[in-house]
C-alpha cells in the first residue's frame, strides 16, 4: 500500500457538514472533524444514539459501531465491487441455496452492542425477509469483508471485525486482503476468538469449512490486484 492510500482520512469535510446537518438535533454538538476522522465529545455515544445517527447519516457516508466508538467505513472502488461480484457468482455456482447479501448491517461484538455493516453476509436464499437495517447475526453462515485503501483497514477488518464477529457466534469470517492479495478464512468461533486462521495466496484454492463447505476458484482475484 502506498503512502498516500494508507493515510486516506475516513471521510470528506463536505460529508461531516452533511453528517452534522442530518444528525438528531441533540447530537450534531457531539461530533467533531479531527485529523480526517469523526469523533464524538462527551463521551461515547450508547448503541441507541448510534442507531439514531446512523438512520440519518446521507448515503456517501456509512458508519459502524464498534468497540463502543463510532467508526467511519470506506465507500467502496472500483476493485472492491469487482471482487464482491466475483463471490457472488462463486457462491451461487457452488451453492445456490445460498446469497451473499451486500452491505448488511449486523448486530455483532458479545451481548450484540455492536453494530458492523459487514461488505457481505452469506446466509440462506430468503434469510432476510422481514428484518430492519440491524439483523441478528442467527442464521448468517459468515460474514464477508474486503480491505479498502484507508487507514483504519488494519485495526477494523484484521483485530476489531475478527473478535466481533466471533462473539457473534459468526461460524466463519471470510477476509478478502487486498493487501497482502491472500484470502484470510477465519472459523470456529470461541469465547470470543476465531480458533482457525488459513491464508490463500490468490490464484490458489481456498477451501471454506463447515456451514459453508466449497472452494472458492482465486485465480480472477489477481487481475484486481492494486
Amino acid at each position: 500500500m502506498t503512502p498516500d492510500t494508507a493515510d486516506r482520512p475516513q471521510m470528506s469535510v463536505e460529508d461531516f457538514e452533511e453528517l452534522v446537518r442530518r444528525a438528531p438535533r441533540e447530537l450534531r454538538n457531539r461530533l467533531e472533524f479531527l485529523g480526517g476522522r469523526l469523533c464524538v465529545r462527551h463521551g461515547p455515544l450508547d448503541v441507541e444514539e448510534f442507531e439514531e445517527l446512523a438512520a440519518a447519516a446521507p448515503e456517501t457516508v456509512r458508519l459502524e459501531y464498534i468497540n463502543g466508538k463510532v467508526e467511519v467505513k470506506a465507500v467502496p472502488d472500483g476493485n472492491h465491487r469487482e471482487i464482491f461480484v466475483w463471490l457472488q457468482e462463486q457462491c451461487m455456482q457452488h451453492r445456490p441455496d445460498l446469497r451473499v447479501y451486500g452491505e448488511s448491517g449486523v448486530k455483532a461484538e458479545a451481548y450484540r452492542k455492536g453494530r458492523a455493516r459487514t461488505d457481505g453476509a452469506i446466509a440462506l436464499k430468503g434469510h432476510f425477509k422481514g428484518h430492519g437495517e440491524w439483523s441478528a447475526t442467527n442464521g448468517i453462515l459468515a460474514a464477508v469483508e474486503i480491505t479498502s485503501h484507508d487507514r483504519d483497514t488494519d485495526r477494523r477488518d484484521r483485530v476489531e471485525k475478527p473478535v466481533g464477529y466471533a462473539e457473534a457466534d459468526i461460524p466463519v469470517y471470510l477476509l478478502i486482503d487486498r493487501d497482502i492479495d491472500s484470502v484470510v478464512v477465519y472459523s470456529e468461533p470461541k469465547a470470543g476468538r476465531y480458533q482457525q486462521i488459513s491464508s490463500f495466496p490468490w490464484g490458489t484454492p481456498a477451501e471454506l469449512p463447515a456451514p459453508l463447505d466449497f472452494t472458492l476458484d482465486t485465480e480472477e482475484l489477481k487481475d484486481y490486484a492494486d
